[in-house]
C-alpha cells in the first residue's frame, strides 16, 4: 500500500468513525441561526429533531433554521525545507496526515474546502470544494512537494491570504514554525488556527560528539561538537523560541497545538478543538 493510500486510510476512518463519532465535524457548531420549533414532517433532518420537546409531546418536532454558514476552511501547508527532517517519520508526511484529517472532517460537515502550499512564496492553491476527492489531491500535492532548499517567508503568505480570502474563513495553518509569524491582522479578519509539527529530535538532540549537519533549507553544512553544554544550550534556544511564538499567538488570539511525529496527529487535534 502506497504512503499516500495509508494516510488516507487511516484518517477516514478515524474521521468517519473512531475520531469524531456521531458529531458531524472536529470543528463543529458555528453557523446556525435558530428561529422557531415545528413538527416533523418527512424528508426533514433528523439530526435537527429536538428530542425534548419531542419526549414532551409525544411526536417529533424539529428546529428550524434561519441558515446554515457553511464553514469556508482553508488548509495551509509550510513547506519549507527545514520539514524534510524526523527521527520518528519526516515532518512533512505529518503534515500531509494532519491535512487529511482536517479535511475530511471539513467534507464530512459539507463544508467548503480548498488548500494552500507556501514556502517565500505561494507554491500550490486548490479551489474551494465540497468533494472528497479534494482530500486525496491535496494530500497527495503535500506529499509529492519537492521542500529541500525551500525557504519561508511568513509575511508573504499572512499578506496573500488577507488579500485572497474575501469571505471570513477558518484557517488551518500547518508547520514547524521556526520562525514566529505576525498573524495580527489575518487573525483578525479570519479564525486563525496554528498546528506546530516538530520532530523531539530537533528539540532536544542527543549528545553526538563531533558531526557535520546538513541545513535542508539553504544546504549550508554545521560541523560542530555536539557535547553537553552545546546540546543544553540549543534545547534552551529552542524553548525560548516556542515560548515567544506561543505568546505570540495568544496575544493575536490565534489558537494551536504541537503534534510531534511519533504523536497519533487526531487526539491533538480532537483536544484542540474541543477546547474551543
Amino acid at each position: 500500500m502506497s504512503k499516500l493510500k495509508k494516510i488516507l486510510v487511516r484518517a477516514r476512518r478515524q474521521v468517519f468513525s473512531e475520531m469524531v463519532g456521531n458529531n458531524p465535524s472536529i470543528f463543529q457548531g458555528e453557523g446556525y441561526d435558530f428561529i422557531e420549533l415545528r413538527e416533523y414532517q418527512s424528508g426533514d433532518d433528523i439530526r435537527h429533531i429536538d428530542w425534548n420537546i419531542t419526549a414532551k409531546m409525544q411526536k417529533p418536532f424539529i428546529k428550524i433554521f434561519r441558515e446554515e454558514r457553511e464553514l469556508n476552511v482553508v488548509l495551509v501547508s509550510i513547506l519549507n525545507g527545514s520539514v524534510h527532517f524526523g527521527s520518528d517519520k519526516f515532518k512533512q508526511e505529518v503534515i500531509a496526515d494532519v491535512n487529511a484529517l482536517l479535511g475530511f472532517s471539513t467534507v464530512k460537515n459539507g463544508d467548503l474546502l480548498s488548500s494552500y502550499i507556501f514556502t517565500d512564496k505561494l507554491e500550490h492553491h486548490l479551489k474551494p470544494s465540497k468533494k472528497v476527492h479534494q482530500v486525496q489531491t491535496l494530500t497527495n500535492d503535500i506529499l509529492e512537494f519537492d521542500a529541500l532548499g525551500k525557504k519561508l517567508d511568513f509575511k508573504v503568505i499572512a499578506d496573500t491570504l488577507y488579500k485572497r480570502l474575501k469571505r471570513k474563513s477558518l484557517i488551518l495553518m500547518v508547520g514547524d514554525f521556526f520562525e514566529i509569524p505576525d498573524f495580527k491582522l489575518l487573525a483578525k479578519k479570519h479564525e486563525l488556527v496554528c498546528i506546530v509539527v516538530r520532530d523531539k529530535f530537533e528539540e532536544k538532540p542527543p549528545q553526538m560528539g563531533f558531526a557535520s549537519l546538513v541545513d535542508p533549507e539553504s544546504g549550508a553544512v554545521l560541523e560542530g561538537d555536539f557535547n553537553r553544554s552545546s546540546v543544553e544550550a540549543y534545547a534552551y534556544k529552542v524553548h525560548q523560541h516556542d515560548h515567544n511564538l506561543f505568546e505570540t499567538f495568544r496575544k493575536h488570539q490565534v489558537r494551536f497545538t504541537k503534534v510531534y511525529t511519533d504523536d497519533t496527529p487526531s487526539v491533538n487535534l480532537r483536544r484542540l478543538f474541543e477546547g474551543r
